[in-house]
């Protein structure tokens, strides 16, 4: 991956604001903010073939709030909540071929 274009930092040098980088085929590869080097806020990341890799929040740099995760074929992987970087609540799990696998429930 090269960055291209959009590369904001703050007065440390470290990332912050809206980054966008993509692959050297020209596909975005993530989209999103940092706040001083974290990613914070919502984000998404794509596989090299386009499709969705996953989607979901960060706050300072942890995983908080609902994130779905996508296998390169496009279907869904898992679906579920993160509480500070760990799965939280109900979650559920698919087969690569779009099929429910199982059900879990975090605390």
């Amino acid at each position: 991956m090269n960055p291209k274009d959009i590369t904001p930092r703050n007065e440390k040098g470290e990332l912050h604001g809206y980054w966008e980088t993509y692959y050297d085929n020209g596909q975005l590869a993530y989209k999103g903010n940092y706040v001083n080097g974290n990613r914070h806020g919502y984000w998404e990341v794509y596989w090299e073939n386009g499709q969705l890799s996953y989607k979901g929040n960060f706050v300072n740099g942890n995983r908080h709030g609902y994130w779905e995760s996508y296998y390169y074929n496009g279907q869904l992987s898992y679906k579920g909540n993160y509480v500070n970087d760990k799965a939280h609540g109900y979650w559920e799990y698919y087969y690569y071929d779009g099929q429910l696998k199982e059900k879990r429930y975090y605390i």
